[in-house]
C-alpha cells in the first residue's frame, strides 16, 4: 500500500541566492536516497523552499521494500573439494559467511568455469524502518554553497553533521504518522537551551506574525494538504510562485496609487531583484516610500543602483519612463505599520542619496584625465603592475584594433585610444569607491558631463559589456550609436589585456574557481567578434589568434613579441578554444559539430567558425557525409605518414584509376571549399561538395594499397591523402561528428 511521505526541515534563515538551487537539489537528493534504499518512486516529488524551511512531499511511497533474490558466487568447484571429496576450508568459509550449511550451496556453470553459489533471498524491510536511513543520506549529501558547524551529530558512525544552517525543527511523517528521528547535539553544546532536534508532527508559521513565545506556536499537521493549508493560515506562502505573484500584484497596485509604474523590464537590476525577493520573505507585503525630488538631479544610474542594489527597493517611473521620487519595498510582514516601515526606509534612502549627491558634486570638480596618476596607487595584479599601466595598454591596443583590425580612420583610432586610456579612471572617484557596481558607467557619465564626444563617453560607459554570449542579449549596448566602433575596440582591448596578462602571471581558471572572471572576459570577447556586424555595422572578420597575440605583446618591452612562456601560451590557447566551443554550443550548436569545426583552432575568423558550424547540420545527417566522416578517420591516420609540407600529388606517379579519380575530384571540388574558407560564406555548398568525395574515397581505399613497396608511388599516394586531409580540415575535422558512434 502506498502512503504519503512529508519531510520539512525548519532552519535558520537561508540566503536567498541558495533557494532556487536547493529546491532542485533536495528533489534529486531525496529521489536518489529512496532509490539507494530500494524504495522506488515513480511519481514526482513536490519540493518547496522558503527562507526558514525546506519541504518535500512524495505523494505515494510503497510501504515496504521489494523482496530481493541474489546469487552470491563463491570459490570455483575445483577449489571447493579436496582429493577426498570433502569440502575445503574455502567452501566451508563461504557457507559460514552466508549463514547456511554447506549442503545449501549449489553449483553453477559460468563462462569462467563451474562455481559454488548461494541463492540468497532477502525480505524487504518496512518503509517506516528504512526512512531514517533515507533522511540520514539526505542530510549528509544535500549540497550547500557553504556549510557550517553547529554542534550536531548523527548516529550513523560518521559523527558531526555539518549543514547549510542549523536545523531548528523536523517534521517527518509517513502515512500521517511520525517517523522517529533525532539529530543529537554534542555533549559540549547540550544544555537546557540547546537540545536535540527530534522529529514530530508539528511545524511553525511566520516568525513574527504567528509567534507566541520564543519558539512560536507549534502547528500540528497530518498530511501535505493540511500542512499547506495551515501554513497559509499562519502567514506562510509555501509556494514560491504564489509569493512572486503576490509581490507583482502588490507592486503594480502600489505603483498605480503613486501615479506611475514599477521599473522592471527597462532594468536588468530590477528584473534580478524581482527574482530574488520571493526567496527573502514568507508572507510578502509591499510598502511605498518617497524621497526628496531634488535627488532626481542625480544620474538615473545612481538612483536605481542605490534603491535596487543597496536597499532592495523597486524604483517607480512615470508614464514617460522617467524616475519618480518614490520607491516600493517588499516586506515580510502584514501591513499593520506601513507608515513606520516607510519612514524608516525613507531615512535610509535619503542618507544614501545625500552621500551620492556629495560624491557627484565633488567628483566633477576633477576631470577623468586628471585622475590617471591616482591609478598608480591601484594594483591590477601584483605581477602586472597598476591600473595606470593597464590603462596605457588598453589605449594602445584599442587604437590598434580600431585602425588595423577594424580599418577605421585616424580620428576614430584616436577616440578609441582616448576612451581606452580613461576607461579605468573612475576607479579613482569617490562615487565608484562607494558604489562599486557603477564602475565604467560613472566614467562614461563623467566623460559625457565634461563634454567628451559620444564615441568616447559611450565607449567608456559600456566597456565592461557584454557579459552574456547569447546574440539576443543586448545588456544595454543596443543604443551605442556613434560610439559603437570605439566601444567594440575598447571593450575588446580591456578584456584581451586582462586574459593575456593574467595567463602571463600564471592565473588560470580551474574547475569552478575563476576569481578574476577570465571566462566572463573571454565570453565578452567572443560575443563581440561573433556579433560584430549587428553591433557595430562592421563587416571585418578578425581572428582571435591575432588579437590575443597583440594583447600579449603589450606586456613586453617592445624588443620581443614572445613575452609569454610556452606553457602559458599553450594553456591560453587551450582555454580560448574551450571557451569558443562553450559559446558555440550555448548559441545552439551541437557539441560534436563545434569540436569538428574548431579543429583548426583559433586561427580562423570567429564569425566564420560560427557560420561554418551553423551550416554543418544541413549536411551532417546525410548518409554520404557520415560515411565520408567515418572514412576521414582512416584518411587522417594514413596522412600522418605524409610530408607536412607535401605539395600536389604528381599525376604521373599515380597509376590506379581509383586514385586518379580521387585526384580529379579534389581538383574539381577543392575550389568551392577554398572559396568558402577565404570569404567566410558558402559553407553549406562547401560541405555539400565535400560529401561528394565519399564514393571516390571509398573506391580508392577498396582498390588501392597506399603503402606500396615502390617509394615514389607510396610517396605520391601519401601526398594524395595529405592533400585530401588538408582540404577537408579547412572545414573541420569531420570525423568528430561520428566520434561517439
Amino acid at each position: 500500500m502506498d502512503r504519503e511521505l512529508l519531510i520539512e526541515l525548519g532552519l535558520e534563515e537561508l540566503p536567498a541566492s541558495w533557494l532556487p538551487t536547493l529546491t532542485q537539489q533536495l528533489s534529486e537528493t531525496l529521489r536518489k536516497a529512496l532509490h539507494d534504499h530500494q524504495l522506488p518512486n515513480t511519481e514526482s516529488i513536490e519540493v518547496h523552499a522558503t527562507p526558514r524551511r525546506l519541504a518535500a512531499c512524495v505523494p505515494a511511497l510503497t510501504d515496504r521494500q521489494e523482496d530481493r533474490d541474489e546469487t552470491l558466487t563463491g570459490p570455483p568447484v575445483s577449489a571447493a573439494f579436496g582429493p577426498d571429496g570433502m569440502p575445503t576450508p574455502a567452501a566451508l568459509g563461504f557457507a559460514k559467511k552466508n549463514g547456511v550449511e554447506f549442503a545449501a550451496l549449489t553449483q553453477v556453470e559460468t563462462a569462467k568455469g563451474r562455481y559454488l553459489t548461494f541463492e540468497k533471498k532477502t525480505r524487504g524491510r518496512a518503509t517506516v524502518d528504512v526512512l531514517p536511513d533515507v533522511l540520514t543520506q539526505v542530510l549528509r549529501t544535500l549540497p550547500f554553497p557553504k556549510q557550517m558547524h553547529w554542534d550536531a551529530e548523527l548516529h550513523d558512525g560518521r559523527g558531526e553533521l555539518v549543514f547549510g544552517r542549523p536545523v531548528r525543527w523536523l517534521l517527518f511523517l509517513y502515512g500521517g504518522r511520525v517517523v522517529p528521528y533525532t539529530i543529537s547535539r554534542t555533549s559540549l553544546a547540550a544544555s537546557v537551551r540547546v537540545q536535540d532536534v527530534t522529529s514530530g508532527a508539528v511545524t511553525y508559521g511566520h516568525r513574527v506574525l504567528a509567534s507566541s513565545g520564543r519558539a512560536g506556536r507549534a502547528i500540528k499537521v497530518r498530511g501535505f494538504d493540511e500542512y499547506k493549508k495551515k501554513l497559509a493560515e499562519h502567514f506562510v506562502f509555501l509556494s514560491r510562485i504564489e509569493r512572486k505573484d503576490r509581490i507583482i500584484r502588490e507592486l503594480d497596485g502600489q505603483a498605480r496609487k503613486l501615479g506611475g509604474r514599477m521599473l522592471l523590464h527597462q532594468s536588468a537590476q530590477a528584473e534580478a531583484l524581482l527574482e530574488e525577493v520571493p526567496d527573502l520573505v514568507e508572507y510578502p507585503g509591499v510598502v511605498a516610500g518617497a524621497f526628496a525630488a531634488e535627488f532626481l538631479s542625480l544620474p538615473a544610474e545612481v538612483l536605481t543602483t542605490t534603491l535596487i542594489h543597496h536597499q532592495h527597493f523597486f524604483p517607480v517611473v512615470g508614464q514617460e519612463g522617467r524616475l519618480l521620487p518614490a520607491f516600493l519595498a517588499v516586506t515580510n510582514t502584514q501591513g499593520t505599520n506601513t507608515k513606520g516601515i516607510a519612514e524608516n526606509a525613507e531615512r535610509v534612502v535619503t542618507a544614501r542619496l545625500r552621500d551620492a549627491r556629495f560624491f557627484w558634486a565633488s567628483d566633477r570638480k576633477v576631470g577623468l584625465a586628471a585622475r590617471l596618476p591616482r591609478l598608480e596607487t591601484l594594483t591590477f595584479h601584483k605581477k602586472l603592475g597598476s591600473y595606470r599601466a593597464k590603462a596605457d595598454r588598453i589605449a594602445a591596443l584599442a587604437a590598434w584594433i580600431a585602425s588595423d583590425v577594424f580599418g577605421q580612420s585616424a580620428e576614430v583610432a584616436a577616440q578609441a585610444e582616448e576612451a581606452g586610456r580613461l576607461a579605468k579612471a573612475d576607479l579613482a572617484t569617490d562615487m565608484v569607491r562607494e558604489f562599486t557596481e557603477l564602475q565604467g558607467v560613472m566614467g562614461g557619465i563623467y566623460a559625457r558631463e565634461s563634454g567628451a564626444p559620444e564615441a568616447v563617453w559611450k565607449a567608456i560607459y559600456h566597456h565592461y559589456q557584454p557579459v552574456s554570449v547569447e546574440a539576443t542579449a543586448n545588456q544595454g549596448i543596443g543604443h551605442l550609436g556613434a560610439g559603437a566602433v570605439t566601444w567594440a575596440a575598447v571593450s575588446l582591448a580591456d578584456k584581451l589585456d586582462t586574459i593575456a596578462g593574467l595567463f602571463h602571471a600564471g592565473e588560470r581558471p580551474t574547475g569552478s574557481r575563476d576569481p578574476f572572471g577570465l571566462r566572463r572576459a573571454a565570453h565578452g570577447v567572443l560575443r563581440i567578434l561573433l556579433d560584430l556586424e549587428p553591433l557595430t555595422g562592421l563587416t571585418v572578420r578578425p581572428t582571435l589568434d591575432s588579437l590575443i597575440k597583440r594583447a600579449v605583446k603589450g606586456y613586453g618591452d617592445g624588443s620581443d613579441d614572445h613575452v609569454m612562456s610556452e606553457a602559458a601560451w599553450t594553456d591560453l590557447t587551450a582555454f580560448l578554444r574551450e571557451r569558443l566551443e562553450y559559446v558555440l554550443v550555448a548559441r545552439g550548436a551541437d557539441r560534436r559539430n563545434a569540436r569538428a569545426v574548431l579543429a583548426s583552432g583559433t586561427t580562423r575568423p570567429v564569425r566564420d567558425l560560427e557560420a561554418n558550424v551553423q551550416a554543418l547540420p544541413d549536411v551532417a545527417s546525410s548518409e554520404s557525409f557520415r560515411q565520408l566522416a567515418t572514412l576521414f578517420k582512416r584518411v587522417r591516420n594514413i596522412a600522418k605518414d605524409g610530408s607536412a609540407d607535401a605539395g600536389d600529388a604528381e599525376r604521373g606517379a599515380l597509376v590506379e584509376p581509383a586514385e586518379l579519380a580521387l585526384l580529379a575530384e579534389i581538383e574539381t571540388r577543392g575550389p568551392v571549399i577554398d572559396r568558402a574558407v577565404a570569404t567566410g560564406s558558402g559553407y553549406r555548398e562547401a560541405y555539400q561538395e565535400a560529401a561528394k568525395f565519399e564514393p571516390a574515397v571509398a573506391k580508392c581505399f577498396t582498390d588501392v594499397f597506399v603503402m606500396a613497396e615502390d617509394p615514389a608511388l607510396r610517396q605520391a599516394r601519401l601526398q594524395l591523402m595529405k592533400r585530401l586531409e588538408r582540404l577537408i580540415l579547412q572545414l573541420g575535422d569531420i570525423s568528430e561528428i561520428v566520434a561517439a558512434e
